[in-house]
């Protein structure tokens, strides 16, 4: 079925933009994963996924614009990272049926202690690299957060690390986020920097799509 995004943001196509200097980019997890997992390519990522992302980040990186993470993309990817080991592990020795991985999380994160050692050197090689190359966003979760957390769920059309992330960057005077995610599209007040084509499609359409 075809998602129908309504777009608020404005949306910046990056197979045409130049990073400048000035910007400030909040990096989303999952340009993170395609940046510095090292089997992103084996668990279904995109062609464009896995080079304008990180060709875009290292262009920001080289202007001098200054890019930021999130210790919860850091959880996410750790998870996003487990999981897609749990499932090349599974494909590789018949754990599925029928197109679905039978091997559960906890089996693979205690009955398999070499593949869990892998996965460890995996997700420590990834949030490394985040961190060495993206400022830290301050994110406290604590009451006035929670509450702001639960403000944004009846209008913000977009899941709960995301509601945190944006909670955070708007604490933090962030406007611009570089992200694969069309949920991001229909957020007002900010810029969305990516290369999918159907967000860069709808937000055409919408009049919404930005040429810096």
């Amino acid at each position: 079925m075809a998602i129908n995004l309504t777009v608020a943001a404005d949306v910046i196509d990056i197979t045409r933009d130049t990073p400048r200097a000035e910007d400030c980019f909040f990096v989303d997890t999952n340009v993170w994963y395609w940046v510095t997992y090292t089997k992103a390519t084996a668990t279904g990522a995109q062609a464009y996924q896995t080079t304008n992302y990180p060709r875009y980040t290292q262009d920001a990186l080289a202007a001098g614009s200054t890019i930021y993470q999130s210790g919860l993309s850091l959880a996410e990817l750790s998870h996003l990272i487990e999981k897609s080991e749990r499932e090349i592990y599974a494909k590789a020795n018949g754990m599925v049926n029928k197109g679905s991985v039978t091997l559960r999380p906890k089996e693979f994160r205690h009955n398999f202690p070499t593949e869990r050692a892998s996965v460890c050197s995996e997700v420590t090689a990834a949030c490394a690299q985040v961190t060495t190359l993206a400022n830290s966003l301050a994110v406290t979760i604590d009451g006035p957060t929670a509450s702001a957390f639960m403000a944004r769920i009846p209008t913000d059309a977009v899941d709960g690390y995301d509601l945190y992330i944006l909670e955070s960057m708007q604490a933090n005077g962030v406007t611009q986020v570089i992200t694969d995610d069309g949920d991001f599209a229909t957020i007002p007040g900010i810029r969305v920097f990516t290369a999918n084509r159907n967000v860069i499609t709808a937000a055409t359409n919408q009049g919404k799509l930005v040429i810096r």
